[in-house]
């Protein structure tokens, strides 16, 4: 396929961009506390200029350091400090083929009161010592309980109105004062990016940020000109726009990234917020206000799952906004919408649902995404499975650890130049992998790119893994393009991969391999303190998923609620069973990353499943289980047909002992060391393979 409109240029005002692939803003925590672009910053957006991104625009920028802060180590153009550093950026962006676009940006009620203030005492100490970031983020945890005590000072934002669902734990409302003077912010931002060379400016109106929360009937009850009417709640946004265009000329061009649709009918609150035909109103006021494009998005943190969708969404399900956008305005009209191929790029943008391509995690995971479409090998693209390993990550790391995010599926994010730099060490020398999960398969890609000649045994008759159990789930199945896309690049790398093979210490002893890594996975739990766990009525979840034992118009108990469980859940209620499921902690998947849990129980809640929460499994008997509430001690006895294990995993990792008793060195990688995500084995796997 051939992707013409893809690789035409279009313009966005008086700037040409050489395609219409857009990489939109993801907030990674790359920069510095003074932020300024680390050298790691600027060739991780290098990387993918060279991969013929036509637009950049990277993650979010604040605008002052006092109260617009939602990561210490983001981007700033709050001082005219900031210009030089960025003129750097701009070069070493246009040098590799790109155009750069910086999003302004303010996280009004979803900041953190922690930040308040903290940055202008920060900065001094860690331009002088910046050895010592990483341990003023040990503080975070102390910083947010002082939070809860109400120690900090409260989060700007335009009224006084519900808390996020995450974010501030308290907020005030702006005066009228302060709102002027965040506007005067904004223009002053966008004029020290012109003077930087910078090609554009975005302002971040969308996903409930701070524009997004004046434009909202929801977050601005504000009764003065900035709340109120349409026309009242627009001119925070109007005035930043005009106040822009005036400052540095009608023909610098100034994008606005704005929420179609609040989203809030999809969670059931219809009445909240606004929706689709007052986004298309703000669409046509902001082209009337000498906009020059709209990147179009939706959603806010009340409704995170549909701006930022987990696995279980289709590709393209919410092209209609963008179409809906541009059928009211001339200008040019970028979106997302969940695009994962150049075939559903291409014909989103023949069938005129947008003019640009925008996407974020597709460049995340495979920076080469439009460079293999442009010359024809889309076949070859990492694709992203929306594992949301990336904002997990992100979010914890950066504020924890003071480090970047990550990817489940390119572990090279954030190590671009050092992983072009590795040297061939592995040149004349043989490695075995033991198992072609993405564990297995990211540690064999890994040694092949150092040198190494690679084999992965593989027992089973096929590569996956414990992926191959996570896809099987429902709406999981994109989880498997994770592999399919490994097996490709392990070919294509000349990597043996063998099927069918126990992999035995004595196999191993007899290949005379200089390195052995062993990814074998984990085994099902079943804990045998449990009485009557081993009775033919107790399965476990894997068996369920896999299709092995199928159990449908029956009472079944799930014995744990993590990710599995909740999948397990799902698809027993589709096979109209009347499912109880029993969780020893007073939380629902507790340990799961928020957005997953919320995905799963809308589709559970309709079939009425009970949670008994705070209780532990004692016994299995022939009529069903006892079970025993944690805190009370009290039990109880449930009337089931069948008991369903989603306790986890126990590592399988017999055979590094066996092997190590006849000399030979290995190591243990992904679930073989310990349960995890895919992006957990991934990233073990990595760096092991890259110390080995």
């Amino acid at each position: 396929m051939a992707y013409n409109m893809l690789f035409t240029p279009m313009h966005i005002g008086t700037m040409e961009v050489k395609n219409r692939v857009v990489m939109t803003a993801a907030e990674f925590s790359l920069g510095q506390t003074n932020g300024e672009a680390t050298e790691r910053m600027i060739a991780y957006f290098e990387e993918r200029a060279k991969g013929e991104v036509g637009l950049i625009i990277p993650g979010i920028c604040r605008v002052n350091d006092m109260a617009a802060t939602s990561s210490f180590t983001q981007l700033s153009m709050s001082s005219d400090r900031h210009i030089a550093p960025m003129r750097h950026m701009v070069q070493r962006i246009h040098a590799a083929g790109a155009k750069l676009c910086i999003q302004l940006h303010h996280p009004g009620r979803q900041g953190y009161c922690s930040s308040i203030n903290s940055l202008p005492l920060l900065i001094p100490i860690t331009d002088r010592f910046p050895k010592v970031v990483p341990q003023l983020f040990k503080a975070t945890p102390l910083l947010l309980g002082l939070e809860q005590k109400k120690v900090c000072m409260s989060q700007q934002a335009p009224s006084k109105c519900a808390l996020s669902a995450h974010g501030a734990m308290r907020i005030h409302a702006m005066s009228r004062r302060a709102v002027k003077r965040l506007i005067q912010d904004y223009i002053d931002a966008a004029v020290r990016c012109q003077k930087a060379g910078v090609d554009a400016v975005e302002l971040h109106g969308t996903h409930g940020y701070m524009i997004q929360q004046f434009l909202s009937p929801h977050t601005n009850k504000r009764s003065d000109e900035y709340g109120g009417s349409f026309e009242n709640r627009l001119r925070f946004l109007a005035e930043i726009v005009t106040g822009i265009k005036e400052a540095c000329g009608k023909d610098y061009p100034l994008i606005v990234r704005m929420s179609a649709d609040e989203m809030y009918a999809r969670i059931g609150q219809p009445e909240t917020g606004y929706t689709l035909e007052e986004g298309k109103r703000i669409a046509k006021r902001l082209e009337e206000l000498g906009v020059d494009a709209l990147n179009v998005s939706c959603a806010c943190y009340d409704t995170y799952n549909y701006w930022l969708e987990p696995t279980s969404f289709e590709p393209g399900w919410r092209a209609y906004l963008a179409k809906e956008i541009k059928s009211v305005v001339n200008i040019p009209v970028i979106a997302v919408n969940f695009i994962r191929s150049p075939e559903q790029a291409e014909r989103q943008l023949e069938e005129g649902y947008q003019d640009f391509i925008g996407s974020a995690r597709n460049f995340i995971c495979d920076p080469y995404w439009a460079k293999k479409a442009k010359e024809g090998h889309p076949e070859t693209i990492h694709r992203c499975i929306g594992c949301l390993h990336c904002i997990k990550s992100f979010i914890e790391n950066a504020s924890l650890k003071g480090a970047p995010g990550e990817c489940a599926l390119n572990p090279t994010v954030g190590l671009e130049k050092e992983y072009r730099a590795l040297p061939q060490s592995g040149k004349g020398k043989k490695a075995i992998v033991i198992g072609a999960g993405p564990a297995g398969l990211t540690a064999a890609i890994t040694l092949r790119h150092r040198g190494y000649a690679v084999t992965v045994f593989e027992k089973e008759a096929a590569a996956g893994g414990q992926v191959n159990i996570a896809a099987a789930g429902p709406h999981k199945a994109k989880l498997h393009w994770a592999i399919e896309d490994m097996l490709t690049e392990a070919k294509a790398r000349g990597i043996a991969v063998q099927y069918g093979v126990e992999a035995t210490a004595e196999k191993i002893a007899a290949e005379g391999a200089d390195v052995v890594l062993i990814a074998t996975g984990g085994t099902a739990l079943r804990p045998h303190s449990i009485a009557g766990i081993d009775s033919k009525k107790v399965v476990t979840a894997q068996e369920v998923l896999l299709g092995k034992v199928k159990l449908k118009n029956s009472k079944v108990a799930v014995i744990g609620s993590g990710l599995t469980g909740l999948e397990t859940t799902e698809k027993l209620n589709e096979n109209r069973n009347k499912v109880v499921v029993v969780e020893m902690t007073e939380q629902v998947a507790e340990n799961a990353w928020f957005q997953f849990v919320e995905d799963s129980m809308s589709r559970i809640k309709p079939y009425g499943t009970k949670f008994l929460l705070g209780t532990k499994l004692l016994a299995v008997g022939n009529k069903g289980i006892r079970v025993q509430q944690v805190k009370t001690g009290r039990e109880k006895c449930l009337a089931v047909d069948y008991v369903v294990l989603a306790m986890g995993v126990a590592p399988n990792n017999a055979l590094k002992e066996q092997l190590e008793l006849r000399g030979i060195r290995c190591q243990l990688i992904g679930d073989a060391v310990r349960g995890g995500t895919i992006g957990n084995a991934t990233q073990s796997a990595f760096h092991t393979a890259l110390q080995v």
